[in-house]
């Protein structure tokens, strides 16, 4: 599938500065950042965002660019043609950054800790730096076809199954190894693979279930009501708690005869002992409660 770069618009906290973030990395290195247009010499795209006579500064991180402007225009005003622009650039397939002229160029050192999860099989190990788009899961060392780092870490005996999200990777394990003996060796492998800039995913990794469920939120418009109403309560409620645990919780399907709902665990959730307790505890007295008499049981499928 050819791969269509998307540019979306987020404002950050200082008024001056917007970031348009992409869809897919654009660069596997640490972040550039170009201060004019003689500086922006090894990156065509900050180049050409130099011609905008408002730009101040370019920075160019793994996927997004941000543009400091000058206050001679407002945001407001620019900002719909700058997403624009960045996003025909990308799909043009021009270069965006010469990496051979950045040899030179400071990376910023890396640096992994690791954390604790609900799931005393899975340790989440957390990055200084973003590793991934959206989340994927791999069973087993055939589902790492297009992840380099992974089909590394399943070279480990005790390494069972892994999770990447964001900035973390959550590495399950068998009970045959110790956290206390691993935990180190894991920390180092993946600092050391990582500061090496090589790759986490290929390019043309397919799409995972977070991926999927984002083409479900597109549809969004299409799902029931009840459907709708539980997706976005697991969204803001839900999620970002078993996120900050190494896990990620996907809706899946909700019966309107049986008012069934399922969800699809991922991560250190999967196949945790106290997944069941959780949802049963948890998720389901919330939609029950938020959601009255439209919501009679929740089922976890392991993702």
């Amino acid at each position: 599938m050819e791969k269509k770069f998307e540019v979306k618009i987020e404002a950050t906290s200082n008024p001056g500065i917007v970031k348009f973030e992409a869809n897919y990395f654009l660069t596997q290195h640490t972040s550039y950042e170009f201060e004019n247009i003689d500086q922006a010499k090894n990156s065509p795209l900050a180049q050409q965002l130099f011609y905008l006579p408002f730009v101040k500064r370019v920075f160019i991180a793994q996927n997004f660019v941000a543009i400091d402007k000058y206050d001679i225009v407002e945001w407001s005003d620019v900002q719909e043609e700058v997403a624009e622009q960045i996003e025909n650039y990308l799909n043009s397939e021009q270069p965006i950054i010469l990496e051979t002229e950045t040899k030179s160029t400071k990376k910023v050192p890396i640096t992994i800790y690791a954390e604790s999860t609900p799931n005393p099989a899975v340790l989440k190990f957390v990055a200084n730096k973003k590793l991934v788009t959206a989340g994927h899961e791999f069973k087993n060392i055939d589902d790492a076809s297009e992840s380099p780092l992974v089909k590394e870490l399943f070279h480990f005996p005790f390494v069972k199954e892994v999770y990447i999200d964001e900035n973390y990777i959550s590495i399950g394990k068998y009970d045959m190894a110790d956290w206390n003996d691993i935990t180190l060796e894991i920390r180092e492998f993946l600092r050391n693979y990582l500061e090496q800039g090589k790759e986490v995913l290929s390019a043309n990794a397919t799409a995972t279930k977070k991926e999927v469920e984002n083409q479900v939120h597109t549809d969004f418009e299409n799902l029931d009501d009840i459907s709708k109403d539980i997706i976005s309560i697991i969204d803001e409620y839900i999620k970002p708690a078993v996120a900050s645990d190494g896990g990620n919780i996907l809706f899946d399907s909700y019966d309107p005869e049986s008012k069934a709902v399922k969800v699809v665990l991922q991560g250190a959730c999967s196949g945790c002992p106290s997944s069941t307790f959780t949802l049963k505890n948890g998720i389901e007295n919330m939609l029950k409660e938020m959601l009255k008499d439209k919501v009679s049981t929740v089922e976890a499928i392991n993702g």
